[in-house]
């Protein structure tokens, strides 16, 4: 019978803390299921080196109505993680949840109510963010930097619980894009986005599994990916220095004519020059992002590569029965 809630969780070497999600999650679920909501649960084991895709088996042996497991055979990313579980969903609407509780499970139940007003995404922004100052002052300014850059409205775009109706989700399936952020381009399908406030807690058990350089390519991946205003800044960029570059040298020229040859600017020049090629060099980085997307891209391999999925089949169903 088909759901109407899918539950997708990227699990990533969370073997310490996933009895505490399973002792939060199921409960939250099960008491959605007292109000009529039908739900099915989908792991996705992103190529964990622990003990998780064992733990996750477990899982599913004690709970095979509800739960399914896929897979990876190797780490791909949570957002390829993410996209593995939404091909692999049933349910009408779809959340979003980490492995790391801190996005409440019991926060589940208030996404699903904004859908059934009729929303086709919702975000949810944290009340009290419990990461460290300089994660949270630095995904602040780089909110403000992404939405002048893409047009895309996100106020929380770290938090990944989120709500997408079957509509979005069935446009995201049809992409095949190798470098993506999954909230941004359900944004981009969504006919009818909202936003929510949620809690936010501390990590149940372990660290983080984005680095600094992790966020950095993250950030890289939002904006290239949706946007070619960097391009065109730089563009401008370039013409505004060249102007200036032949003002300078007009300037140089008639001063040699008036005052005769001098040597007390030569330093000057020397700054002016290294400013210039760090501008090229940069320039050059920039357009070598967008170019390494695109060699990723016409490669045509695949995103990421099943190893086997854990689900109770049709014929499974008929004989428990």
């Amino acid at each position: 019978m088909k759901p109407e809630l899918t539950v997708v969780i990227p699990v990533y070497n969370e073997e310490a803390g996933l009895a505490q999600l399973y002792a939060r999650l199921y409960p939250a679920l099960d008491a959605l299921a007292l109000r009529g909501v039908t739900y099915e649960v989908i792991f996705v084991n992103d190529g964990s080196r622990d003990n998780t895709a064992l733990l996750l088996a477990d899982q599913y042996r004690l709970r095979p109505d509800v739960t399914r497991v896929v897979l990876f055979n190797g780490n791909y990313g949570q957002h390829m993680a993410i996209l593995a579980g939404f091909e692999a969903s049933h349910g009408d609407i779809v959340v979003t949840l980490d492995a790391d509780l801190q996005n409440p499970p019991e926060e589940i139940g208030a996404l699903v109510d904004k859908m059934r007003e009729g929303y086709d995404y919702v975000g949810s922004i944290r009340r009290k963010r419990q990461d460290s100052a300089w994660r949270t002052y630095a995904s602040k300014m780089m909110n403000q930097v992404r939405e002048k850059i893409t047009r895309i409205k996100i106020t929380d775009q770290g938090n990944m619980l989120r709500a997408y109706g079957r509509n979005v989700i069935n446009l995201i399936n049809q992409c095949q894009e190798v470098s993506t952020y999954v909230p941004a381009l359900a944004y981009t399908f969504a006919r009818h986005p909202t936003e929510i406030m949620v809690e936010h807690e501390e990590r149940a058990a372990g660290e983080s599994k984005y680095s600094f350089y992790s966020l950095i390519r993250l950030n890289f991946d939002l904006m290239t990916g949706f946007s070619i205003v960097p391009l065109q800044l730089f563009s401008m960029m370039g013409m505004v220095l060249s102007a200036a570059s032949g003002a300078l040298v007009v300037f140089l020229l008639i001063r040699r004519f008036i005052l005769g040859a001098e040597a007390e600017g030569l330093f000057t020049l020397f700054a002016i020059a290294f400013f210039l090629m760090a501008v090229i060099l940069f320039g050059i980085g920039l357009l070598g992002e967008y170019v390494g997307r695109i060699y990723q891209q016409v490669r045509g391999r695949p995103r990421y590569v099943v190893q086997t999925i854990l689900e109770r089949t049709a014929a499974d169903h008929t004989e428990s029965h």
